[in-house]
Formats: C-alpha cells, sequence, structure tokens
C-alpha cells in the first residue's frame, strides 16, 4: 500500500514539475528574445522600437541617475534627449545574470548593459520586472544606473 501511495504521488507531482519548469524556460527565452530585439534596434538608433519592449502605460516605472520618471511617454522623451544620435545611442549589449520568477507570468532580470559609443563608452548596471501583458513580455519597471 505504501508504494502504491508513492507511485501514486510520483505520477501526479512530477508531470507539474516538469511542466513548470519548461514553462520558465519558455519563459526565460522569450524574456531574452525581447530584450535582443531591443539590442538590435537601439545599435540602429532605432528608440521606438527599442522602446516595443516597455509597457506602453502611464504606470510605466524608470529609475535613472535623474531620479524616477512615470508613463511610457516620457521614458521614451527621455531617451530621445540623452541618445539624439547614434553617436550618442552606440551599440548596445545586455550581459544577463539572472531571469528569476517573482510571481505567475512575471520576472526580474538582473544584468549589465555596455554602449559602445563615439562620444564614449556607458555602461552600467540593471534591474528590470518583465510582466506578461495581453500574451507579450513587457517591462514594467526598470532600474538601471
Amino acid at each position: 500500500m505504501k508504494l502504491f501511495f508513492l507511485l501514486l504521488m510520483g505520477i501526479t507531482f512530477f508531470p507539474s514539475v516538469a511542466v513548470h519548469a519548461q514553462t520558465e524556460a519558455d519563459d526565460r527565452k522569450a524574456i531574452l528574445a525581447v530584450m535582443k530585439m531591443q539590442e538590435v534596434a537601439w545599435s540602429k538608433n532605432d528608440l521606438e522600437g527599442f522602446m516595443q519592449g516597455y509597457w506602453r502605460s502611464d504606470s510605466l516605472k524608470f529609475l535613472g541617475s535623474n531620479g524616477i520618471t512615470y508613463g511610457y511617454e516620457p521614458t521614451l522623451a527621455n531617451y530621445k534627449k540623452r541618445y539624439p544620435s547614434a553617436d550618442h545611442s552606440g551599440k548596445l549589449s545586455f550581459k544577463v545574470h539572472t531571469i528569476t520568477p517573482i510571481e505567475n507570468e512575471s520576472y526580474y532580470v538582473m544584468g549589465e548593459y555596455f554602449l559602445s559609443r563615439l562620444v564614449g563608452d556607458a555602461n552600467g548596471t540593471f534591474l528590470i520586472i518583465f510582466r506578461k501583458i495581453d500574451g507579450q513580455w513587457k517591462i514594467i519597471a526598470d532600474m538601471s544606473s
């Protein structure tokens, strides 16, 4: 009887663990794809394309060296002001250290960014929060320094 119970538990529990692990792997892959799209867009000085990875909402939050910015449009305006040309935006690359689930369909991503630019390189760290919104992974909060 004890063996039957253990077998029943194994049949019930282990498939759900495997499905959960696969879902997290798929989520991580999708999040990395968004970040890859951002690297490509940024490196073409396509700031609107880069911003496609962000939640288009007044509730978006961005914390940088100048304090907190609320909303998609003000965040885009700040990027356009700070990076007015391809010489300023340069080539972007990310080094992701960790992608960690927070809750269902939300993850935080920690890593580093590297900007190779004619006006001088700029590197730093980031912590961004992704949430799946309407079937798409979007950044809802960004803290970059």
